[in-house]
Parts: structure tokens; C-alpha cells; sequence
């Protein structure tokens, strides 16, 4: 019997050491040689818990990071929060993130997720004494952000867009000005919003939105807010997309393909009749938030090659694929 407990101990001290061993940046290597994201992240999950201090910290990151490409936001909101809590350095080898700049990954996915209360109380903290001038820009545009993600119609966007315009002129909100124009453009349909995106910032992501070779994931926040003018346009090409990767992790077909979230589920239900006319055999989820509120998120089930994304975007709708 002795001799059992003995061995037993030996394992776990064996365990517990190869963990103690593992740093941030071997967790996250090891992440990437899973077959898929799903994989990773369960990894992830487990490993973190035998981590501490920095390494525990920037795994945390990592873990929000993958979570919020596979469009689980609220997860990665989670995760992005409690490597913000975590009273440590970054880790070596690992992405430079400071407590305020995951604050800001966590207040991103919250408005991902068309949560402006989440996002209103993470902007309500310590985050609005920063004396750094790229997160105050952040700050201010996520608020304005924020305030669009709760207007109902174009007369409760005004506010928001008066800010956006004056920010637009200010040479402290340069770092965030693409994202600045793209919501004017997206919100007003003024052409001169895309114009002056065009021409002052040719290599960012929004100007590729602008003019079509990159598409826009439609994530909730981008349902919410409403529009005037013309549709966000098709993408020019396959040859000419960019897509968003990070070659560290591994790729992972979608189970779904999202075309809508909406508080309204009458507006849920045209799109479905819309897509079906079109030959989609097209599905509604029913999610409810913590704060009791409902929303109607609109998908067509994925194939097993991947295809239906594909064949969605050349009928004209625009998608988001999500992963179980």
C-alpha cells in the first residue's frame, strides 16, 4: 500500500513539475500543432490553470486571441479580462500586451457580441485615467462605438456621428482614423467618407472594405448599428481578397456560416425566407443574454468541404462563419 501511494505521489510530482517547467510561449507553440482550433483551445484551457504569474498571463491572452478569430466573443471577452486581472509582466516570447490594451480586446468583443452594457462597464474603468495616447483614442472611439451598438434608428446615431466627424479632424485620433472613417461611410453612405479612407490610408483593412477586396465580417455590432446609403460592395475577386490570418494557429472548418443577428425576429425571418427562395437551407438560433435580452441569430449549416460560404457570398449575402 505504501509503496502504491509512493508511485502515485512520484507521477503527480512528475506532473506537476512538467507543468511548472512549461512556459507561456511552449504552451502557445504546442497550441498550434493541434489538428484543430477546437483542440487548441481545449488544450489551452487545461495548460493555463498550471501556469502562473506572466506565463499564465500571456497564455491567457493567446487563448482570448484564438477564441475571438472563431468568433466566440464572449468567450474571449472572458479570458481577455482575466489575463487583465493578472498582476504580472509579459511573458517572454509572447505578444507585448499591457492591462489596458486587454481591457480594450475585452471592451472589442463585448461590442463583437452587440453588448454595449459589458462594454460600457469595462470603459467605465480603470482604463479612463490611461495617459497613453493610443489607448485614450481606443477609448474614445469604442464609446462612440458603444452608443451606436444601442441606436435604434438614424435619429439616435446623430450623436455619435457629430463625435465621429470631430474626431475625424483631430490629429490625436490618427491612430484609430481608418476605423473612424469606415464607420462614417458604413453609418451616412457618404461617399467622401470612402474617399478620404481611399486616399489617406491606401494599405489598411478598412480601405480594402471600402473598395471591395476585403470583406467586413458581419459580426453584431455591424447588424446593430443602422445604415444609410449604399451596401457595403461585393468583393472583387477571390484572387484579390485578404484574409486575416495567424499562421500559429491551426485552421479549423466552420460548422455554420452567420448571416444576421437581430433584435427583431421578424427581420430574422425574412432573411430566412430570403435565403430559402435562394436555395439555402437557412436555420434561426434563439440566444439569450445576461441581460435578459433576446436575439435571433440567422445561419446556414455548413458542408463538410466547406463550400456553402462560398456559395453564400456568391449569391449576394454576406457571411460570418462560426465554430463549434
Amino acid at each position: 500500500m505504501q509503496k502504491t501511494i509512493f508511485l502515485i505521489c512520484l507521477i503527480f510530482a512528475f506532473v506537476s513539475s512538467a507543468f511548472a517547467q512549461k512556459t507561456a510561449k511552449a504552451v502557445a507553440e504546442e497550441a498550434t500543432r493541434k489538428r484543430t482550433l477546437t483542440e487548441s483551445v481545449e488544450y489551452l484551457k487545461n495548460a493555463i490553470e498550471q501556469l502562473s504569474g506572466a506565463e499564465k498571463r500571456s497564455a491567457t491572452a493567446f487563448l482570448a486571441s484564438i477564441q475571438e478569430q472563431m468568433g466566440k466573443y464572449a468567450d474571449a471577452q472572458q479570458y481577455y479580462e482575466q489575463a487583465a486581472a493578472i498582476n504580472a509582466k509579459d511573458a517572454s516570447g509572447m505578444p507585448k500586451k499591457s492591462t489596458e490594451q486587454l481591457t480594450l480586446d475585452a471592451i472589442r468583443c463585448a461590442l463583437s457580441l452587440g453588448d454595449s452594457a459589458a462594454a460600457d462597464e469595462l470603459l467605465n474603468s480603470n482604463i479612463k485615467k490611461s495617459k497613453d495616447s493610443k489607448i485614450i483614442a481606443y477609448t474614445k472611439l469604442y464609446e462612440q462605438w458603444s452608443v451606436l451598438c444601442k441606436a435604434q434608428n438614424e435619429k439616435e446615431t446623430r450623436g455619435a456621428v457629430s463625435a465621429l466627424k470631430e474626431y475625424s479632424t483631430q490629429d490625436s485620433m490618427k491612430e484609430v482614423a481608418p476605423s473612424i472613417l469606415l464607420t462614417l461611410w458604413h453609418i451616412t453612405g457618404d461617399e467622401s467618407w470612402a474617399t478620404n479612407l481611399k486616399k489617406s490610408y491606401p494599405k489598411s483593412i478598412e480601405a480594402g472594405i471600402v473598395k471591395g477586396t476585403v470583406q467586413q465580417l458581419p459580426t453584431p455590432f455591424w447588424y446593430f448599428v443602422p445604415r444609410i446609403g449604399a451596401d457595403i460592395p461585393e468583393i472583387e475577386s477571390e484572387d484579390n481578397v485578404e484574409i486575416q490570418k495567424t499562421s500559429s494557429v491551426p485552421q479549423q472548418i466552420a460548422t455554420k456560416q452567420q448571416l444576421g443577428l437581430f433584435r427583431d425576429e421578424e427581420n430574422a425571418k425574412r432573411l430566412v425566407e430570403k435565403l430559402k427562395a435562394s436555395g439555402f437551407s437557412a436555420k434561426i438560433d434563439v440566444e439569450q443574454r445576461p441581460t435578459g435580452m433576446k436575439y435571433y441569430l440567422v445561419y446556414v449549416p455548413e458542408k463538410a468541404d466547406g463550400s456553402v460560404g462560398e456559395l453564400l457570398r456568391a449569391a449576394g449575402f454576406e457571411c460570418y462563419p462560426l465554430f463549434e
